[in-house]
């Protein structure tokens, strides 16, 4: 395997290890370092072993931070209907 793989998989596992703690603020903070640290990782294994790569990366990335994504298609979806 080569490093922007290997990369992604510690990420899940470090996501995994920062939900099992408790947080004041619902793990927002943990979330936004979380996709700091993700999205140049998901361009990173986009560009060394093509888009399918980097899609099933954000696949991946999406399933683990699912409530950031939750409220960004609701964000987009409200901001459309007022259109």
């Amino acid at each position: 395997m080569t490093d922007p793989v290997i990369l992604i998989g510690l990420w899940v596992v470090l996501a995994f290890a920062l939900s099992a703690f408790p947080s004041n603020d619902n793990h927002w903070r943990r979330a936004y370092v979380l996709l700091a640290i993700g999205a140049p990782l998901l361009v990173w294994i986009a560009i060394q072993h093509g888009l399918f790569m980097g899609l099933l990366g954000l696949a991946v990335g999406s399933l683990v931070l699912r409530w950031p994504v939750y409220y960004l298609w609701r964000w987009i979806k409200n901001n459309i209907a007022r259109s």
